[in-house]
């Protein structure tokens, strides 16, 4: 334990930081992600400072907004928004005077601010790699521990389907399912879509690898000193066999999520995926696809770095909990 933590510590911090940032998106962002304003398009990021244009030391943070220093203030009262879902607020963690905003991240091509958002928009990313990942992992240990548990045509019939499932270009297939489907979905149908059609092509994997741990935990002793004091199979797989499935689910899990958001990135960055007005990060990046966008608006492309660090601190993660142990290597051999 000791050894996962030294090693997990900064993906799992980094993690952290990002997913509650997420969750209070309302409250951290200082506007409202889908307000407009044509006037103030393209604007780069502002900068914060404690100097002002007098060379004058100021306590309170400023931005500069039209060639004047403007204070930052905390708290106050601006878009409506519901915090959690539930409960409606108005104070935000920071903002400007009316009726000037605060642009941190610099404005897209309608003028709506980039950091509100990029907060807004990890809400529907990181949900889409985390639900398709529970979907997929989910479906993985039900199906792997049935083959490696019971066997029989229930292992043949499983494993060649996890076979199909792998053979197949996955990312090709949601594209295909997607050009199937209207484009005029709402953007929450377009994205329970996404989680569901992702989520369900990925279980092979898991499948595979819970198989391997359901071949190994049931030859164990006390799985059949269970068995001789009468213990029922359904017993045996859901109370020895399956707790012994758990570190390779979360490893699997760790490994997926970033699969996940990327695929979701992909599809909507192509204008397959989540629509406008909603928010997520592939279409945050959409507007690159025009060159003039790349060439003079370069922090148009910060939330790719956001993207990358997420799943840089994910496989982080996902190789410390996949140190190398006796067990592992065993159950590789049967998959």
């Amino acid at each position: 334990m000791k050894q996962f933590w030294h090693s997990a510590r900064l993906p799992i911090s980094l993690l952290v930081a990002l997913h509650l940032a997420v969750v209070l998106a309302g409250f951290l962002s200082p506007e409202d992600p889908a307000k407009q304003n044509r006037k103030s398009a393209l604007l780069a990021p502002m900068n914060i400072h404690f100097v002002d244009s007098r060379s004058k030391l100021h306590l309170r943070p400023l931005v500069t907004v039209e060639g004047e220093d403007r204070p930052l203030r905390f708290f106050v009262s601006g878009s409506q928004y519901r915090l959690l879902g539930l409960f409606r607020l108005r104070t935000h963690l920071f903002g400007l005077d009316e009726p000037s905003g605060i642009h941190l991240l610099g404005t897209d091509e309608f003028g709506r601010d980039q950091f509100s958002r990029v907060l807004w928009g990890g809400q529907i990313s990181l949900a889409t790699g985390w639900l398709a990942a529970v979907i997929s992992v989910g479906l993985g240990m039900l199906l792997g521990l049935a083959a490696g548990f019971w066997g029989g045509w229930r292992d043949s019939v499983i494993m060649r389907g996890a076979e199909l499932f792998l053979a197949l270009p996955w990312l090709y297939l949601l594209l295909a399912v997607r050009a199937f489907l209207p484009l005029s979905l709402s953007p929450s149908a377009t994205a329970l879509m996404l989680i569901a059609v992702i989520g369900v092509v990925g279980w092979a994997r898991p499948a595979r690898l819970v198989r391997g741990v359901a071949l190994s935990a049931k030859e164990r002793d006390y799985v059949y000193a269970a068995r001789g004091f009468g213990a029922s199979a359904w017993y045996l797989a859901t109370r020895h066999c399956l707790p012994e499935t758990y570190s390779v689910a979360a490893t699997q899990a760790a490994l997926l999520i970033p699969q996940y958001i990327l695929a979701e990135v992909t599809l909507s960055f192509i204008g397959l995926g989540v629509g406008e007005p909603v928010a997520s990060w592939g279409n945050l990046l959409a507007p690159l696809r025009q060159f003039s966008i790349i060439t003079s608006a370069w922090w148009m492309a910060l939330p790719a770095l956001i993207v990358v660090l997420t799943s840089w601190c994910f496989l982080r993660l996902e190789d410390a909990l996949s140190s190398p142990s006796p067990r592992k290597h065993e159950c590789e051999k049967m998959v």
